[in-house]
């Protein structure tokens, strides 16, 4: 499922029209009819391109009164972008050229799990540190299904087994890259898009 989003984003750019859309994008939020004038192509030629970029999700739309206006979802963009090389660059960092594990980081790892985390596998409060935060947004993450898609509801539920702030969770799932949301559903997202721990200082 993961790898089909990263295909679906490669689609999605497969396409100079939309790449120089993109690039006009990137400047700010611009509508339909002075995207078409910029580009040289007229109006339904910008819906049918805007129509695959947000299917990938890499723009946003909104409305103002009977005019749409096109952004682009930067953060979408740049997570595919680094989630592409890091799948095709996995077998590499995981064989030889790894990184040796610290042990200091493994302690504190086990640490932070063993403190926050009661015997039964309840969470006792969501941590304020961000190192402390991310190691217990990873071992929750780690738990749920991949490629299965959650309703809010659903997910929802799943996060209340382990702590009742579901809401907070939830939404420190998003932020941090451990999942993706798409018309109230969500997925788990590759690994590698997690935030990870052992970068902060």
């Amino acid at each position: 499922m993961q790898l089909d989003k990263i295909i679906l984003y490669h689609k999605a750019l497969a396409d100079p029209t939309r790449i120089r859309l993109l690039i006009l994008l990137a400047d700010g939020p611009l509508n339909g009819q002075t995207l078409a004038e910029k580009l040289g192509v007229t109006p339904a030629t910008v819906t049918h391109h805007a129509a695959k970029l947000r299917e990938a999700n890499l723009i946003h739309e909104r409305r103002e009164k009977n005019t749409i206006f096109f952004a682009i979802n930067e953060k979408q963009l740049r997570a595919n972008a680094q989630a592409s090389n890091d799948i095709i660059f996995r077998q590499r960092q995981g064989g030889q050229e790894s990184m040796p594990i610290d042990n200091s980081q493994a302690s504190l790892e086990q640490s932070v799990l063993r403190n926050f985390f009661t015997q039964d596998g309840k969470l006792k409060h969501i941590p304020a540190q961000l190192k402390k935060k991310l190691i217990v947004l990873t071992h929750l993450a780690g738990q749920l299904e991949k490629g299965r898609s959650y309703t809010e509801k659903e997910l929802n539920q799943w996060i209340e087994r382990f702590h009742p702030d579901f809401a907070t969770l939830r939404r420190e799932l998003i932020m941090h890259h451990f999942m993706y949301r798409e018309h109230e559903i969500y997925e788990l997202n590759p690994p590698e898009m997690w935030a990870k721990w052992e970068q902060l200082g």
